[in-house]
C-alpha cells in the first residue's frame, strides 16, 4: 500500500495563518479580490509563525561556527539546534546526518556527487527533474530509467525485476518520490524500500511534496536518505535538507571545497597544500551557512508538528474531495492520474480541459478570478507526456507551448493547496472552472514572452 493516508475522522482544524493571506489582486473585469494562492506545490507561502520566529532572531544575526563573540555563539547554537529539530521531525536514526543545502535539487545533486564509483541508480520516469537528472552527470555512475507504473504494486514489481536483473555486485541506489508533484498521488515508499534493501540497494526519498502534507519518518519508512526543500514546507526560499546515512557522505570528497568543510589546511614542502576534511555534516556545508533559512526550516517543522499532522491532513483531504467532486461535475475536465481516481493523494491535482489550451485556462483563472495555479509540464516532462499522450489540446491557442520535433504541444493545469489554504479559495477555484467551461473567458488574451496574458488593448 502507499504511504498511509491519515484518518479522515480526525478533528478538522482551521487553516494555519500564512503570509499573503490578505493580499488583494486586480481583476481584468474590474475591482480586486483576495488572491487565492493555489500553486503551493511550486512554493508554499511562509507560515506567519515561521516569519515571526525569523524576525525575532534577525537582530541577533551572527556568523555561524566562526566567531567567539556572543552573537556568533548564539547563531551557532541556533544553527545546530535547528539541525536537531529537523532530525526529530524526520525521525532520524542514531548516526544519521542532517546536511543543510539550498533545496531538494541541491540535496539530490549532493547525493549524486558522493555516490561510490560504479553505482547503478534506478529511477522511475515519473520523477521530478530534481530526482531524474542529477545521476547522469557522473560518468562513472549508470542509470536505469523505469517505466511509469499504473498501480502501486506495479511500481514495486517493476523495481523488483530491475534490481533482480542487475549485476550481483557493486552499489545500487533507488530514487523515488513520496508524493507526485503532478498528480499528488502517494507512492508505496515503505514497500519500495523493502524491495531495494532485499536486493542490496539503498533508497533515497524525494519528500519535497510529501513532507508539507504528511509525516515523514526515516526509520519507519526504512529509507536511507530523505531530501526536501524549505520553500515547500512553509519556510522562505533558500534552504533544503539531505538527511540520512553518514557513510557515503563521510567517505566522499566534499561537495564544495572551502571554509567550514576543512578541519586543517597546511602548506607542503613542495608548495602544495594538505587538507583534512571534516567527517561531520560540515564536510558538505562549505561557506557561511544560511542560518536564517535553516532556522526557518526548523521553525516550520516545529509549527507543523505542534499543529498536528493528523488534523492538518484530515482538513486537506476534505479539500481534496471537494475539488475532485467539483471537477467531476464538469465532463470536459480530465484529472490526470497514474494509480486511478481512488488513489490516496495530497493536495495536488493536475487536469486538462477539452477545448482549452491549459496556458489559456490558467491565465483566465488568474486574470478573471484571482486564482493562481500553474500550467505546463511541471518539471516532470516524461510523466506529464505519458499522462497526456492521448489527450488532445486546443491547437495554436494563446500561450500554447511548442512541442518537441514530431510531438504535439502538451501542457496541463495544476492546482495545489495545503495547511494554509482557506476553504473559500478552493470553492472559488471550482466555481471558476465551471464558469469558464460553461461561458468561456470574458476577456481576450495574447501570447507575450511565451506566456498567455490579458490583452490590454481589449480594455
Amino acid at each position: 500500500m502507499p504511504v498511509s493516508a491519515v484518518a479522515t475522522d480526525a478533528a478538522v482544524c482551521a487553516p494555519l495563518p500564512v503570509l499573503g493571506r490578505d493580499v488583494l489582486v486586480p481583476l481584468v473585469t474590474g475591482g480586486e479580490v483576495e488572491y487565492a494562492a493555489l500553486d503551493i506545490a511550486a512554493s508554499a507561502p511562509a507560515l506567519q509563525r515561521v516569519w515571526d520566529d525569523v524576525a525575532a532572531y534577525a537582530p541577533y544575526y551572527g556568523s555561524v561556527h566562526r566567531g567567539a563573540g556572543y552573537l556568533s555563539q548564539l547563531s551557532t547554537d541556533l544553527f545546530e539546534n535547528s539541525r536537531a529539530e529537523v532530525a526529530g521531525f524526520l525521525g532520524c536514526r542514531e548516526g544519521d546526518q542532517v546536511v543543510f543545502t539550498r533545496s531538494t535539487t541541491d540535496s539530490l545533486n549532493l547525493l549524486a556527487a558522493v555516490l561510490p564509483e560504479d553505482t547503478r541508480v534506478f529511477v522511475f520516469e515519473t520523477e521530478h527533474h530534481a530526482s531524474l537528472l542529477p545521476w547522469e552527470r557522473r560518468a562513472d555512475v549508470a542509470v536505469t530509467y523505469l517505466d511509469a507504473p499504473r498501480t502501486p504494486q506495479q511500481a514495486v514489481d517493476t523495481l523488483e525485476r530491475a534490481l533482480a536483473e542487475r549485476e550481483p555486485y557493486g552499489n545500487a541506489l533507488v530514487c523515488v518520490t513520496g508524493a507526485s508533484n503532478v498528480t499528488g498521488e502517494l507512492w508505496p515508499v515503505r514497500e519500495l524500500a523493502v524491495a531495494a534493501h532485499a536486493h542490496g540497494a539503498r533508497i533515497v526519498l524525494d519528500a519535497a511534496q510529501l513532507a508539507p502534507h504528511h509525516p515523514v519518518d526515516i526509520a519507519e519508512l526504512d529509507v536511507d536518505w530523505v531530501a526536501f526543500s524549505g520553500h515547500k514546507l512553509y519556510a522562505p526560499f533558500g534552504a533544503g535538507v539531505l538527511a540520512g546515512r553518514a557513510d557515503w557522505l563521510q567517505e566522499a570528497e566534499p561537495y564544495l571545497a572551502g571554509g567550514g568543510a576543512s578541519r586543517t589546511v597546511a602548506r607542503r614542502a613542495d608548495g602544495g597544500v594538505d587538507v583534512e576534511w571534516h567527517t561531520t555534516e560540515a564536510r558538505h556545508e562549505a561557506g557561511s551557512p544560511n542560518v536564517i533559512g535553516v532556522h526557518a526550516i526548523a521553525a516550520a517543522c516545529k509549527a507543523l508538528t505542534e499543529a498536528g499532522f493528523e488534523r492538518l491532513a484530515a482538513r486537506e483531504q476534505r479539500l481534496v474531495e471537494r475539488v475532485r467532486a467539483g471537477l467531476a461535475e464538469v465532463p470536459e475536465v480530465t484529472v490526470l492520474s497514474l494509480f486511478g481516481d481512488d488513489a490516496p493523494r495530497v493536495g495536488v491535482l493536475s487536469f486538462v480541459v477539452e477545448g482549452w489550451n491549459s496556458s489559456h485556462f490558467a491565465a483566465a483563472l488568474s486574470a478573471e478570478y484571482g486564482v493562481g495555479v500553474r500550467d505546463g509540464l511541471f518539471c516532470a516532462h516524461p510523466l506529464v507526456r505519458t499522462l497526456l499522450g492521448a489527450t488532445s489540446q486546443a491547437p495554436g491557442e494563446c500561450g500554447a507551448p511548442e512541442g518537441a520535433p514530431g510531438e504535439q504541444s502538451l501542457n496541463a493545469v495544476r492546482v495545489s493547496f495545503g495547511a494554509g489554504t482557506p476553504d473559500e479559495h478552493v470553492d472559488r477555484f471550482v466555481r471558476a472552472v465551471k464558469e469558464l467551461v460553461r461561458d468561456g473567458a470574458r476577456w481576450s488574451y495574447r501570447t507575450e514572452g511565451g506566456r498567455c496574458v490579458p490583452d490590454t488593448a481589449a480594455a
